[in-house]
């Protein structure tokens, strides 16, 4: 073979074997390449599951979270409007009971030349006892520093962490979420009617700077505690009194106060038993009566502190039992004395309002029947029967009607205390097979009555000692209008 083939031949064989080798590179090439995203594509579908799991565990996470803050909120008590408009409304009412209710009623009750002072107590009493409600009062009856801080005063009244409402503000919400506000005013409109009641004991004899000095202590000492006592967290409210609206707060606390009131002060110097003092306008007892009557709803209604099915049952009984209560006295009233009287009707709706007060929020329809009939025959017995017999002076019944009644109310409401108000599991009267609760009630009635009879004797002999109470014989006869005021009623 010539050099030039055997050239030719050798360059021809190295550019085949140069070519193979190009092929291998492209076809590793391609292999590694095939290889790296395959590598790839196993990393992202083994890594990818992961993240995305981590991803769904924070947006689970933040759901939670906004969740949880939904439900916090949600929680949180919120203004109720409608129970704070009825709650508005039914403090409204309640102080109508006192001006120009009670004002009235007894104002025309008592004789003309006395009909001034009965007025200007009531007024005293709206104004004077406002402004210590709102100084320490309320602190007293609902605060609960003491109890807090293990005081052992805290058994008798709540404490002064909510002296002059300290701590109140404008969203601080009391139960029915109502304003705490609109609480503390519905509960002065009965720190306002409870001493009024009493006024009906010692009208036309009493002194008026020996009334303010008393009616004053009274408030602080009897009302206040007694408050507590029954609705503020106190002891009797603890072992399961039952006193809805005032049965043993107002109307036995005043009714027991007025009986002691007008024993220590003595009749009136032309008081004759058999010859009643004829009330000086009968016209006044019945608006008064009508005064008493609506703003009722509001006393007995409105301390559901909610309006709801409660509040309509109470709004039910109370009427219902007003209505049995006029018409039982009316009747008794015919029979026994051959007339029905219009005094006696009025004085028949008063004692059913006073008795069914306590009962309002657990009888139902059955129990404001009996409540409403077996009151007034009480009342009418200590009126016309016991009061002659043991000659005590109760000038307008104040205790015949709101001690007695109240009494009565607070004991039978033991005994028609409904589950089918109160609910399953709540209180129930002897009736319906309780006795313990009937047995509850006697206690906190029996409390009410010595502690309010302690009270006031103690009170009275403070005051009389250190200022006198009853008026001179000469100012008595000639009248309170113009000796303690300076004015009369009728200038005609």
């Amino acid at each position: 073979m010539c050099v030039t083939c055997f050239e030719r031949e050798s360059a021809k064989v190295f550019n085949h074997s140069l070519k193979r080798q190009n092929i291998m590179k492209k076809y590793i090439g391609y292999g590694w390449g095939k290889l790296g995203v395959l590598v790839a594509m196993l990393a992202i579908a083994i890594l990818l599951p992961a993240g995305l799991s981590a991803q769904d565990a924070a947006e689970a996470q933040v759901v939670e979270t906004l969740a949880t803050a939904e439900t916090v909120e949600e929680e949180a008590p919120v203004l109720d409007s409608g129970n704070t408009a009825w709650m508005i409304t039914a403090t409204i009412l309640v102080l109508f009971m006192s001006i120009p209710g009670i004002a009235l009623f007894y104002g025309g009750l008592v004789r003309q030349k006395n009909v001034l002072s009965l007025i200007m107590q009531t007024l005293f009493i709206v104004g004077a006892v406002s402004i210590l409600w709102v100084a320490f009062g309320y602190s007293w009856a609902f605060g609960t520093g003491f109890a807090e801080s293990g005081n052992p005063l805290g058994a008798i009244i709540g404490g002064f962490d909510k002296a002059f409402l300290h701590g109140i503000r404008l969203d601080t919400l009391s139960a029915g979420n109502i304003p705490e506000l609109v609480f503390v005013m519905f509960q002065c409109m009965f720190a306002l009617i409870t001493p009024a009641l009493i006024l009906g004991a010692f009208a036309e004899r009493i002194k008026f700077l020996g009334f303010v000095v008393f009616i004053l202590l009274w408030v602080i000492l009897a009302y206040f505690p007694m408050a507590h006592w029954v609705w503020g967290g106190g002891f009797l409210q603890q072992m399961g009194a039952i006193d809805f609206a005032g049965g043993t707060v107002v109307h036995i606390n005043a009714g027991i106060s007025a009986l002691v009131m007008a024993l220590m002060l003595g009749k009136r110097e032309d008081y004759r038993v058999g010859h009643p003092i004829v009330p000086h306008n009968i016209t006044f007892v019945f608006l008064g009566t009508s005064f008493l009557w609506l703003g009722w709803f509001g006393f007995n209604a409105g301390s559901g502190l909610a309006a709801d099915g409660l509040a309509a049952n109470a709004f039910l009984v109370t009427h219902v039992a007003t209505a049995v209560a006029a018409i039982t006295w009316m009747v008794i009233d015919w029979l026994c004395n051959k007339k029905p009287t219009t005094v006696g009707a009025c004085t028949g709706a008063v004692a059913g309002l006073v008795a069914i007060t306590p009962a309002a929020g657990t009888v139902d329809l059955l129990g404001a029947f009996c409540i409403g009939f077996i009151t007034p025959i009480i009342c009418f017995i200590m009126v016309a029967v016991v009061k002659p017999k043991f000659k005590y002076d109760d000038a307008l019944d104040a205790f015949g009607v709101h001690g007695v009644g109240g009494i009565v109310g607070s004991i039978l409401t033991g005994v028609f205390a409904t589950q089918y108000i109160t609910g399953e599991g709540g209180v129930q009267g002897a009736l319906y097979g309780d006795w313990h609760q009937l047995w509850v009630q006697v206690f906190a009635t029996v409390v009410a009555i010595v502690f309010s009879a302690v009270i006031t004797f103690v009170l009275y002999k403070i005051v009389d000692k250190w200022i006198g109470i009853r008026v001179d014989k000469r100012v008595e006869e000639e009248g309170l209008d113009v000796y303690e005021h300076g004015e009369t009623a009728y200038n005609n």
